[in-house]
This record gives structure tokens, C-alpha cells and sequence, in this order.
């Protein structure tokens, strides 16, 4: 169970109270979980995407260690373009979509 963060930007109110019942809220819309399982991370993000889908607003971005991701983590976002880690000649690069 590797630590989870999870950085809100311009969202509802909603997120910071859904976010917070299962994470610590650290610094405004910046949250951590040191014990999320992959389960309960996997259902944030479920009920994170869903809303986002249906009032598209704000950006949400989650992050955590990842073995088998290019240079150990894994990131998942909402509400901007798409970034992607990659790996390139030893370095750790972020990819993001047009």
C-alpha cells in the first residue's frame, strides 16, 4: 500500500468532502493516503472520474508509486490534457496529449 496523493484545483466542494473522508487534507485541495489499498484508490478515482464527466470542471490529478510504471509512478488526471511518464535514454519524461 504505497502513499497516494491526490491535488484538486478549481473543483466543488463536493471532491474536498468525498477526498477527505478517506484521506488527510494536508494544504488546500492537496491530500495524502499512507494506507490506501489499490481497492479504495481505484474507488476514489471512480467517483472522482464520474463526477468529472458530468460537470467538467476543475482538474483533479492522483499519483502513486508504481513498480512497474516507467520511473516508479503512476499518474492519473482529469480535467487536462492527458500526461503520460515515459522513459527515454534513462531519463523520466512527461508526455502530455495535443
Amino acid at each position: 500500500m504505497p502513499l497516494c496523493v491526490i491535488v484538486t484545483r478549481d473543483v466543488e466542494m463536493r471532491y474536498r468532502g468525498f477526498i477527505g473522508s478517506a484521506m488527510l487534507e494536508i494544504a488546500p485541495g492537496v491530500y495524502v493516503g499512507t494506507k490506501l489499498s489499490k481497492a479504495v484508490r481505484e474507488r476514489v478515482w471512480t467517483v472522482l472520474a464520474d463526477w468529472h464527466a458530468q460537470l467538467r470542471s476543475g482538474s483533479v490529478v492522483m499519483t502513486w508509486r508504481d513498480s512497474t510504471a516507467p520511473g516508479g509512478i503512476r499518474i492519473l488526471t482529469l480535467g487536462e490534457p492527458a500526461k503520460e511518464l515515459v522513459e527515454y535514454e534513462g531519463s523520466l519524461l512527461v508526455r502530455r496529449d495535443a
